[in-house]
């Protein structure tokens, strides 16, 4: 089992709890924002708010693509809605994530999700990472 896999299946993470679990030079690549997020401390908030965020649900694949690709599968709820996930995370040389990729469906419930983590992650990111800049 993934370590962030059974991080987040404990119960409620804690960003210092995620931060041990990831690389440095860590990179994130999310539906929710308009580029990649990258370093270990705004990170680690992201993924601790987004195990508290998605409301119920669990893991329902975990496949080993390679030595340091690990493919997740989640379904869910939010609001009451389902939501699913699919995500590639790529572990370093030393086990520490380098980096994750998630996709999310259906669009409704990701609306949903990506609100409530823009209402409680708007103060730690940046505005340029959740909309285009306008022309």
């Amino acid at each position: 089992m993934h370590p962030l896999r059974k991080l987040r299946e404990s119960g409620k993470a804690t960003p210092a709890q995620v931060s041990a679990l990831l690389a440095e030079n860590i990179v994130f690549n999310s539906p929710f924002l308009v580029r990649p997020i990258e370093g270990r401390e705004v990170i680690a908030e992201i993924f601790a708010q987004s195990s508290s965020t998605r409301g119920s649900g669990a893991y329902t694949a975990e496949f080993k693509l390679d030595g340091r690709t690990t493919f997740l599968r989640w379904e869910g709820t939010i609001d009451g809605r389902k939501i699913e996930s699919l995500e590639i995370i790529v572990d370093n040389e030393h086990g520490l994530i380098l980096e994750r990729t998630i996709a999310l469906r259906p669009y409704p419930a990701v609306k949903l999700f990506r609100d409530a983590m823009y209402a409680s992650l708007k103060d730690k990111l940046p505005p340029d990472v959740w909309d285009y800049a306008t022309p």
